[in-house]
């Protein structure tokens, strides 16, 4: 006798019913539907991305080979027609007011980061996907090609995406970072396309501290230069000012230049606004940005983001958004097994087990174990009277 659901069912049993079903009615989502509901939208874009579904064709052929463990799933196999639609016209805020749903779920089991202090620490940046300029006409990048780039802030905090936004690949980094609102006490870290002076000065009058590259082409003025730990590669630790009489008026303030020794003569030049931090610890969280590439390696590897199934910008949009959906899954199971998984290890065993029935919760701490045997039903006597 089977106990268990498959393992697809028990994936989507983590996404509240009840969330979802409010925020179909917030974005009304169905306002126009003919039977086929958002959750059945929602179970086959998902299914695209943990099932590595690389068409409309594949997605609705692989959910109707299973029609049978549909049941289970609370959703129906759709019509490929009938998906494109919906991926077209339904708005994909629904998609994105479910993520930050299900970020809240999983920053409650985030792992602790490895830092002892209590600010809160983020990542800030971006990366490009490139498209078809012919087919994909509205994501504008270069004379030949055409891409999208992708937004993101990343708490540290279980290295989990806390904010994205979806541009062409001409917008700035600088530009959408300034439409963003951070809370005091809050450290960023970014790279040096995020220049802006003016930026600078609004982080440091909201309380925000930041650690960033030094602008190469920037002249500053030693205030005062400080002792540096032993044996920790700092090269100096100094108080500084802007130089240049343009720069001083839109940054007036003391900034703090950190330099660190990398090795084969090579140094590192890192500034920031806290002078309360240490300096190895200052060039510690620089280091740390670099959990933001490779959550954009883990993205691009592991889910169809790369390739789309649609090629309106609401499609695309809705394809992105079951993309981080599906992460923010994956990092929960991460966090919660006994067994140490890596991303890529648990993506390709689930993708391999999906519709398979068996309890989600031994599978993920025990993958390679046996599942338990079921008792066999008792033998009835014959009788020959």
């Amino acid at each position: 006798m089977v106990r268990f659901c498959s393992i697809f069912s028990q994936v989507l049993q983590l996404i509240s019913r009840q969330g979802f079903q409010r925020a179909v009615e917030e974005t009304k989502a169905e306002r126009h539907a003919r039977g086929f509901r958002c959750w059945d939208q929602f179970v086959a874009m998902l299914f695209c991305q943990l099932g590595r579904a690389q068409s409309l064709r594949e997605i609705c052929g692989g959910l109707a080979s299973c029609e049978g463990r549909l049941a289970h799933l609370g959703a129906k196999a759709p019509g490929r027609s009938t998906l494109a639609y919906a991926n077209v016209h339904r708005p994909a805020a629904l998609f994105e007011k479910v993520f930050y749903q299900l970020l809240d779920q999983c920053q409650s089991v985030a792992w602790p980061r490895k830092f002892r202090f209590k600010n809160k620490l983020m990542s800030l940046d971006s990366t490009i996907i490139e498209v078809c300029q012919d087919i994909f006409k509205w994501a504008k990048y270069q004379q030949t090609k055409g891409a999208i780039k992708l937004h993101f802030t990343l708490d540290h905090d279980g290295y989990l995406p806390t904010v994205m936004v979806m541009t062409d690949g001409n917008t700035a980094d600088g530009r959408i970072a300034r439409q963003w609102t951070f809370s005091a006490g809050t450290i960023l870290v970014f790279d040096r396309g995020y220049r802006d002076t003016n930026w600078y000065k609004k982080l440091t009058e909201m309380g925000v501290f930041f650690v960033t590259r030094f602008l190469a082409n920037a002249v500053l003025e030693v205030v005062e230069s400080h002792p540096v730990p032993k044996n920790r590669r700092i090269v100096s630790d100094q108080t500084v000012r802007f130089a240049g009489k343009k720069t001083r008026d839109k940054y007036s303030a003391n900034l703090r230049r950190v330099i660190v020794d990398l090795g084969d003569g090579k140094t590192l030049e890192l500034l920031t606004n806290n002078f309360h931090l240490g300096a190895s610890t200052i060039a510690t969280i620089y280091k740390d940005r670099w959990q933001i590439e490779l959550f954009f390696k883990a993205l691009k590897q592991n889910l169809r983001i790369k390739t789309f199934v649609g090629t309106s910008a609401n499609a695309l949009k809705i394809q992105i958004w079951t993309a981080l959906i599906a992460i923010l899954l994956l990092k929960y199971l991460q966090m919660k097994a006994r067994f140490g998984w890596s991303l890529s290890n648990l993506v390709a065993l689930l993708r391999m087990n999906l519709f398979v029935y068996r309890d989600l919760w031994d599978w993920v701490n025990n993958p390679f174990s046996p599942p338990p045997a079921e008792p066999s039903p008792v033998q009835m006597h014959f009788s020959f009277n």
